[in-house]
């Protein structure tokens, strides 16, 4: 039982709310009982488990949370044995989207409708403990990869300026390219793209919440797929 805070095995969960030792150990933590069982279901064997009232006494184990209310489970994972390869159909890719509640809320939208996430540098951390709540455990079942690697065809959603998403012809494969929510995607990276669309909408809101914009784009290809 471990009852020092001391204790080499929660030194290392304090280390790892660094996004840098992160990756430079290229091991995460989740805290909470659902998350750790997500991980565990998607047959990850962690490097560490810690259990309050187990294996460390639970006012020790809250010492190293950052939850609001320190969850009594929480486990180590490698970074390596996360799904790497985004082959789906479809996708989103996210540029310089640094909200981790955003990044983690298309990881969860991505696995409800079986799509990829691919991550510009800038992006916030998807293994990061905000991202990871966020995602409901999405993060050990969606395959990430990099921006750059996000299949053709690319769609660029915008504001303005471009076809509407119902009425843009999809494809059985493509990929949503979405930018932070005030600065959007710059020209080059539009440039690049396939083709662009927008969601429209009344009101005065200048645009939609990321996470929200590329959740309804995933609905519009799936119930295209599926019709």
């Amino acid at each position: 039982m471990i009852t020092s805070p001391a204790n080499p095995r929660l030194k290392l969960v304090r280390r790892l709310q660094s996004r840098r030792q992160r990756q430079r150990l290229g091991i995460f933590v989740v805290e909470g009982e659902d998350l750790v069982e997500a991980g565990l279901a998607a047959g990850l064997d962690p490097v560490d488990r810690l259990v309050a009232g187990l294996d460390v006494e639970p006012d020790v184990l809250a010492g190293v949370s950052e939850l609001a209310h320190p969850a009594r489970d929480l486990a180590i994972f490698r970074t390596a044995d996360l799904p790497a390869s985004a082959g789906r159909l479809a996708s989103v890719a996210l540029w310089q989207v640094a909200d981790p509640g955003n990044v983690g809320t298309l990881l969860r939208s991505a696995d409800a409708f079986g799509a990829g996430v691919f991550l510009s540098a800038g992006c916030a951390d998807p293994v990061g403990s905000k991202a990871a709540r966020a995602s409901m455990g999405a993060l050990f079942r969606v395959p990430v990869g990099r921006f750059e690697e996000a299949p053709a065809p690319r769609v660029a959603l915008v504001t303005r300026a471009a076809t509407p998403l119902s009425e843009l012809e999809l494809g059985e494969r493509v990929t949503f390219v979405l930018g932070a929510e005030r600065r959007g995607l710059p020209d080059d990276v539009v440039e690049a793209c396939d083709a662009l669309a927008t969601i429209p909408f009344q009101g005065a809101a200048e645009s939609l919440n990321v996470a929200m914009a590329g959740t309804i784009a995933l609905w519009e290809w799936h119930r295209r797929l599926a019709t």
